[in-house]
């Protein structure tokens, strides 16, 4: 059975007239007659009765008749729901985000809501480490993070800018006035470091991993926003990407002058697999957004 049958179907049961129908479709009534014949073969049921003058419609084709409009509303609404994913006009975009991109993700989110009003924005905030799990079991379409220290071989990851791990104090902290600051520096005030498994401090654990300074850490903390109100009202020293403090008062962010403290913001996908529309879009303007220029600006005024 197919889409064409139950189109010629309809037309004819609509008009009651072989002849009235082909010419609305714009076939031939030969044509006509042999698809209807065929589709009453298919069902094995005789669908209209005719004589010289009229043409009928059996019981069974009264039953089908709604079945078969039905099915083309089905069909139509289908096609026109793809077009309208193509088309930017409706459709979900599942992303996720580490905490450190939140700022950056605000200008885009709100242009991109503007601009694609119908299609529904879940964001999900989670570790890098469970955001790369859900992209490989394609509960998110991408992932905004800094580039892992490990490999994970199904996905692919994009460079949108560089940044680097900075000691992130409040701006009357000793150590605000300084354009960077040293590891040996670093032990001599209090810390408040992100909890293990963030990249902040995964990288951080890197960079000290064979250092055998000792460290005032005072306190661990998972969530981001805490960690920075906490910074802001103390001498508390934390550790974090540049990128964090973005539209944060009260805070600035002292590059660690040590090798490895490069961070590269990404935009991680899977490999050879299927990318909505919508999700090309969100990048293509998260990549020209005013945010991501400053990021660049900033990491070229470095030194770097």
């Amino acid at each position: 059975m197919e889409l064409r049958q139950l189109r010629y179907f309809v037309r004819v049961a609509e008009l009651l007239s072989f002849s009235e129908a082909a010419k609305s479709l714009c076939i031939t009534q030969s044509t006509l007659s042999q698809q209807i014949k065929q589709l009453e073969r298919e069902l094995d049921a005789i669908l209209f009765l005719r004589n010289s003058h009229d043409v009928f419609l059996t019981e069974t084709g009264q039953e089908l008749l709604p079945h078969a409009l039905a099915t083309l509303h089905n069909a139509e609404t289908c096609t026109e729901r793809i077009r309208d994913l193509r088309e930017l006009r409706t459709g979900t975009l599942n992303i996720g985000v580490t905490h450190t991109f939140s700022p950056i993700l605000t200008e885009t989110v709100l242009a991109f809501m503007r601009s694609y009003p119908g299609i529904k924005l879940n964001i999900s905030y989670r570790s890098m480490e469970q955001l790369m799990e859900a992209l490989e079991r394609h509960e998110v379409d991408f992932v905004l993070s800094f580039k892992p220290g490990i490999r994970y071989p199904n996905i692919e990851s994009h460079i949108l800018f560089d940044d680097h791990l900075s000691a992130v104090v409040n701006r009357n902290h000793p150590l605000a006035r300084k354009e960077t600051v040293t590891l040996s520096e670093l032990k001599d005030y209090d810390l408040a470091l992100p909890a293990r498994g963030l990249q902040a401090r995964n990288t951080f654990d890197a960079l000290i991993a064979h250092d055998d300074r000792n460290y005032r850490v005072r306190i661990e903390l998972n969530e981001v926003p805490v960690l920075l109100n906490l910074t802001r009202e103390s001498n508390l020293v934390t550790v974090l990407a540049g990128a964090s403090i973005r539209h944060e008062t009260g805070l600035c962010a002292v590059v660690l002058d040590v090798p490895g403290s490069e961070m590269e913001g990404c935009v991680h996908v899977l490999k050879d697999a299927y990318r909505k529309n919508s999700a090309r879009m969100f990048v293509r303007m998260l990549r020209e957004s005013n945010a991501i220029r400053r990021s660049i600006s900033q990491w070229m005024d470095s030194g770097n």
